[in-house]
């Protein structure tokens, strides 16, 4: 695996390789109308950013309720009860600020659009991500976490998982309530920013053989993204303490995509969700989902998926359904 030193070298000599090829590229194209395609090229990022921030100035006086809002009238009475309402806070509001302000950072989101451009060729998004530092993921709050949890922020346990947990900003969430933090990754870019961060990585074969179990497991966003999902969700069962808690994310519609896959990013295992609504398929998951796999559904919240953007959009937006499972009781 490589060292940070190795990564951070890679990372800085593929950003002079990519500035050196656009100064090519510039000077072999100098003689075709090079006054007209520098205005054209000027006028249209003047144009994207001027249409960027227009729509981030709308952004900001917006709290965003239909983020969170959810038809409770579709859900049969034993899912309503279990519904959590949130609303965008404070924490959600600056992660939104920070996306404002990095996407006016022109000459990075130059850099790294140009980069990504090259390194797409035979490296994975998310490696990308890793290795340039950007693309930051939102799902919850602090406050929102403790809220679907029923905890506050004195709450201890002793050890929790998260699976996929990329840069790890999302794992930080939770990992203030744990003692010992765990994560699994993939991405070997990602598993670099996460030992930064002091978490204890597992491998991808090793975090559910039985050795020891999680009083948290956090599967945020990685099912419709994995192959085999309808495993992992065993896997969990079979490696949650017998109190512990399991947090699930995943973005509705539902719609399968695995980054690494030979079969058109098709999983392996399909997961066939019922209707076309959120609504409808909150209650699939459950129904069809989660309780098959031995789940219990404790609460259950809509939130927004925030990732941070580029020049062009400060921020993406999905919408997630997040929930929180028990072992099912036994009768």
């Amino acid at each position: 695996m490589m060292s940070m030193i190795n990564l951070e070298s890679l990372k800085a000599g593929i950003t002079s390789l990519a500035f050196t090829l656009l100064i090519c590229c510039q000077v072999a194209t100098a003689d075709v109308n090079m006054a007209y395609l520098g205005s054209y090229g000027r006028n249209s990022l003047a144009r994207a950013m001027y249409q960027r921030m227009l729509v981030d100035s709308q952004h900001k006086m917006n709290n965003h309720r239909y983020w969170y809002s959810v038809d409770t009238s579709q859900f049969p009475v034993d899912i309503c009860n279990k519904f959590v309402q949130c609303q965008q806070d404070n924490e959600t509001t600056q992660f939104l600020n920070n996306c404002y302000e990095k996407a006016d950072w022109l000459f990075t989101q130059i850099r790294d659009s140009f980069v990504k451009s090259i390194l797409s060729w035979f490296m994975t998004s998310t490696s990308i991500n890793g290795l340039l530092g950007r693309g930051s993921m939102f799902v919850f709050s602090k406050a929102q976490l403790q809220r679907l949890l029923n905890i506050d922020i004195n709450w201890r346990e002793e050890s929790m998982l998260d699976l996929g947990a990329g840069d790890g900003m999302v794992t930080a969430q939770m990992a203030i309530h744990f003692r010992t933090v765990y994560a699994t990754e993939a991405s070997h870019p990602m598993l670099k920013r996460l030992q930064q961060k002091g978490y204890r990585i597992l491998d991808l074969n090793e975090w559910d053989d039985g050795s020891r179990t999680f009083d948290l497991i956090g599967c945020l966003n990685l099912l419709d993204r994995c192959d085999k999902p309808v495993s992992i969700l065993h896997s969990m069962k079979k490696a949650l303490s017998q109190n512990g808690r399991v947090i699930v994310a995943v973005v509705l519609p539902f719609e399968p995509y695995v980054e690494l896959s030979t079969d058109g990013h098709r999983p392996t295992e399909v997961i066939h969700l019922q209707g076309q609504t959120f609504e409808e398929q909150v209650v699939s998951l459950v129904k069809d989902v989660f309780e098959p796999a031995g789940f219990e559904l404790e609460h259950f919240t809509r939130l927004p998926y925030l990732c941070e953007g580029d020049m062009y959009h400060s921020f993406y937006v999905l919408d997630d359904a997040v929930f929180v499972l028990k072992h099912k009781e036994t009768s």
